[in-house]
């Protein structure tokens, strides 16, 4: 269990910042977390992230989603459904990590407003840094990297 409420608050927005970059990411991470040990989540509505083969699933999705986001097709995630799933996906997550720390309602607001910040926030710095190397594609593997990094970062937090 998260040692304080205010920790758990943290911790879900910024897994749903995460979840802002790459929606699959931070499902996955909570998904590894609980199947780990470092989030509890048995008997309680999101036990089904510590199944055997939860995390594996969300893995592959989470790597089809970062291969998917090289493509040019790849709609816009500022573009209503792009935008919903990061909410959804924020807001599951950032309750998994509440319910570890005593606040699934809390942890779910908190990853909500992570997931509209990490939206937001990350379509403007890729904007910024695709015009600044005037390429999309280095911007995006930066961006790939700093989920990824906040992912592992927000796992060895919770262990």
């Amino acid at each position: 269990m998260l040692e304080s409420e205010p920790t758990s608050y943290l911790l879900a927005l910024f897994i749903g910042c995460v979840a802002g970059l790459r929606t699959l990411t931070a499902p996955a991470l909570v998904s590894w977390a609980t199947r780990l040990g470092w989030l509890h989540l048995h008997a309680t509505p999101l036990a089904f992230f510590g199944f055997s083969w939860t995390p594996w699933i969300l893995t592959l999705l989470a790597i089809g989603e970062l291969i998917a986001d090289q493509l040019p097709s790849t709609p816009s995630r500022t573009a209503p459904f792009g935008f919903t799933a990061r909410i959804v996906s924020g807001a599951i997550s950032g309750a998994a990590v509440g319910t570890a720390g005593g606040t699934m309602v809390g942890g779910m607001i908190a990853g909500i407003a992570g997931a509209v910040m990490g939206t937001i926030g990350g379509h403007a710095f890729r904007a910024r840094l695709a015009a600044a190397f005037r390429r999309d594609r280095p911007a995006a593997f930066i961006e790939d990297a700093i989920a990824l990094g906040g992912a592992l970062a927000i796992g060895m937090a919770l262990r």
